[in-house]
């Protein structure tokens, strides 16, 4: 099967790769640069597994079907399948996602290939697919929510945790040939190791209902993050430990020990947005929680600057941008505010962030990627996620809420 992918983040490169190793993949992306690295089998995003396939397919071990191309209009055009899995940031100021990206790879499709099947794997408002079918007077768009990790979305796509598709009573066949090509592409990589079968669940839903199973999900793990946010903020302020606490609390098998690491709030590309998204799309629904947890982060946020603060630092590091252990995305990243709150304050911050240039500026603060320098200069180290390797020398002088030193 010929497909198109439109969108080489980290959904759309590691859906273009699960899927060519069974069909012919063209991914499209806007700029020459990703091409010409991309179609000599360099990731442009840092995926572990992205990253080994992609060597194994220059060494010649590994046969990956995949080309990508900036010609829109050839690769819509030769398309049995597109998928669609462009970016939709959150517009903060008008309260909805951005999907201008989306509806441009559905008008190019309309208009070389008007009958082909188009699955949108991008996150979406709740009622997007079918206002969009209406908008363009079509039923051939049909939604998938992809449940990934940043830098480890290929590893999700071999071991799913559920497959959902969103369609409507018409396109049923359509959305479970979908839903197989991608449980083709987890099994192509067991029958290659000799593993046996995961049992992976796949659930056909109504178009609206797989929408509002992405948000509400990833809410669900935000207001998780926060729950042990608050209970880290309380344990701090009254003295007590937090760990003892939170291996107590999750001992209740209920519960359970899985997302209860304490951080500087939850940040990355997906929470904050599908957060506050999902609390648009309750606008004229009663609510206290959505609202309460996008809140949460606010406040937790702030808190951590204030005990920053209560330090009375000349100069504060912040070792590392990035939300988890080996990942190059900060995108909306906690630390950012955390960092936005002390400087407020006067307080001078130098970064120490390898993926930038070292001596260069990061809205204000300078990057310094002298390890020595950078720790020798902090008089107290921000860490988001605690690097033993790197900081353990300094430990007195790192600030993490890292407990158990897991993502």
């Amino acid at each position: 099967m010929k497909i198109t992918v439109a969108g080489v983040g980290y959904v759309g490169l590691s859906l273009a790769v699960l899927l060519a190793q069974k069909h012919e993949v063209t991914a499209i992306t806007t700029t020459k640069k990703k091409v010409e690295r991309l179609n000599q089998f360099i990731s442009p995003i840092q995926d572990d597994v992205i990253e080994r396939f992609f060597k194994e397919a220059r060494e010649g071990k590994r046969t990956l079907n995949l080309h990508t191309t900036t010609d829109k209009e050839a690769a819509y055009k030769s398309a049995e399948l597109v998928i669609i899995a462009t970016p939709t940031n959150y517009d903060d100021e008008h309260h909805f996602f951005d999907t201008s990206a989306v509806e441009d790879a559905i008008e190019w499709t309309l208009k070389v290939n008007p009958n082909v099947m188009m699955v949108i794997k991008s996150t979406i408002p709740v009622g997007y697919t079918a206002s969009v079918r209406e908008k363009y007077g079509v039923n051939n768009i049909i939604f998938s929510p992809e449940f990934l990790r940043e830098s480890k979305a290929l590893y999700d796509n071999l071991h799913p945790s559920r497959i959902v598709v969103g369609c409507d009573d018409t396109q049923k066949a359509e959305a479970q040939k979908f839903a197989e090509l991608l449980l083709e592409g987890a099994r192509a990589e067991e029958e290659r190791a000799g593993t046996e079968p995961q049992n992976i669940p796949i659930l056909i839903a109504h178009l609206t209902e797989a929408e509002a199973i992405k948000l509400f999900a990833n809410t669900y793990l935000a207001v998780r993050v926060s729950y042990f946010n608050e209970l880290d903020t309380y344990a701090q302020t009254k003295g007590l430990d937090t760990q003892m606490i939170i291996d107590g609390v999750c001992m209740d098998p209920r519960i359970g020990g899985h997302y209860n690491n304490p951080s500087f709030g939850y940040g990355g590309y997906c929470l904050p947005k599908d957060t506050k998204q999902l609390l648009a799309n309750y606008k004229d629904v009663p609510q206290t929680m959505i609202k309460a947890v996008v809140e949460s982060n606010v406040v937790r946020k702030e808190f951590i600057a204030d005990q920053i603060m209560a330090k009375n630092p000349k100069v504060v590091g912040v070792y590392r941008l990035t939300m988890k252990s080996n990942s190059d995305n900060f995108r909306a990243s906690a630390i950012q505010d955390v960092m936005k709150h002390i400087r407020s304050n006067g307080i001078p911050i130098i970064i120490y962030e390898p993926t930038l240039e070292d001596g260069s500026e990061f809205f204000g603060n300078k990057v310094v990627n002298d390890l020595a320098k950078f720790k020798a200069d902090s008089d107290v180290i921000l860490a988001n996620r605690f690097d033993a390797d790197v900081l353990g020398d300094v430990e007195e002088k790192v600030y993490t809420r890292d407990l158990f030193r897991r993502d």
